[in-house]
């Protein structure tokens, strides 16, 4: 069993990433920590509750801030046009939502959760990489104590989507991922090289809601927002960015990885750009030297782990 830190700002692929976490069987959501991205932080964190609220979901959510690691970064606009105004596709989510956040920030929650449980928290990471970055500058030595950091993010072969540079997350707190990826705990970056081959397609949604009841049946309605976007992205269909990450935890065989240690450029015309020194290769004395050797993602079944998704969340509650 997986004890699992969902670290996100919902975000509709956020939500079907939440749903398969929350159903298969060999995860146990201990934590759901928000981010700002997709949504300012007040409203990703509303929309957590309310997922956590409508499809009866026990971990608790505490809110992140709602700022970057560096708060003197110029603020991006939120993506309204991919998931809406409300972060979930127009559904009309309530402007409150009867649930109580928990009372600790949402790094404190991380720290505080994974000393209690040594060795055992994977962190899924679907965001920006703020909450981790602090997390880390408060308390240095938890990341030893990290299982493992599963992140949804970057670009390393292919170029990004909010730049031809940078990935959108790590683009949104660049200082912040650096930071992470530094770090001395076990990292697996599921980037744009592997998630923008993993497209579910309209029909194969419509057959996930059939067969996964009312909470799939919302998931769908929220999507069509996403996929919509995506039509002038992709034949048909929407590309599960932050499920892919999620589906790693559970079947990595699925993926075909790269180590190296990980740098991110911050600033300039590269600002958010990932960049890997693969273990394989030798190179003169650089600032990727002396750090871990981290996972990149560079190979995907992308059919089986839309299978494995479709099986997860298409199972009825």
């Amino acid at each position: 069993m997986h004890k699992v830190i969902f670290d996100t700002d919902p975000g509709i692929d956020d939500a079907m990433a939440l749903l398969f976490l929350h159903q298969h069987p060999d995860i146990d959501l201990i934590g759901i920590t928000t981010v700002f991205g997709n949504a300012s932080i007040e409203t990703t964190t509303r929309n957590a509750l309310y997922l956590k609220q409508v499809w009866n979901i026990d971990a608790p959510v505490a809110r992140g801030l709602g700022e970057t690691f560096d708060p003197s970064r110029p603020h991006v606009n939120w993506p309204t046009e991919i998931h809406g105004h409300d972060g979930l596709g127009n559904i009309g989510v309530p402007e409150r939502i009867d649930l109580d956040v928990d009372p600790r920030p949402a790094h404190r929650f991380i720290i505080e959760t994974v000393r209690a449980n040594p060795g055992e928290v994977t962190i899924v990471a679907v965001g920006r990489m703020t909450n981790l970055a602090l997390a880390l500058r408060e308390d240095p030595d938890v990341a030893v104590l990290v299982k493992d950091v599963v992140i949804m993010g970057g670009a390393f072969d292919v170029p990004g989507n909010i730049t031809p540079a940078a990935e959108a997350n790590i683009h949104g707190d660049p200082d912040a991922a650096d930071v992470t990826m530094m770090a001395p705990w076990p990292v697996t970056v599921v980037g744009l090289d592997v998630t923008t081959k993993t497209v579910m397609t309209r029909k194969l949604m419509a057959e996930i809601a059939a067969a996964g009841g009312e909470r799939a049946a919302l998931l769908a309605r929220i999507s069509q927002f996403y996929i919509e976007f995506y039509e002038q992205h992709v034949e048909d269909g929407m590309v599960v960015h932050d499920s892919c990450a999620c589906v790693y935890v559970v079947a990595p065989h699925l993926f075909e990885t790269r180590r190296g240690a990980i740098r991110v450029v911050c600033g300039g015309i590269a600002d958010g750009q990932t960049i890997q020194k693969p273990d394989s290769q030798s190179f003169p004395e650089s600032p990727w030297d002396d750090l871990p050797s981290q996972n990149v993602c560079v190979g995907v079944d992308a059919d089986a782990v839309l299978a494995l998704i479709a099986e997860t969340i298409g199972r009825a509650a």
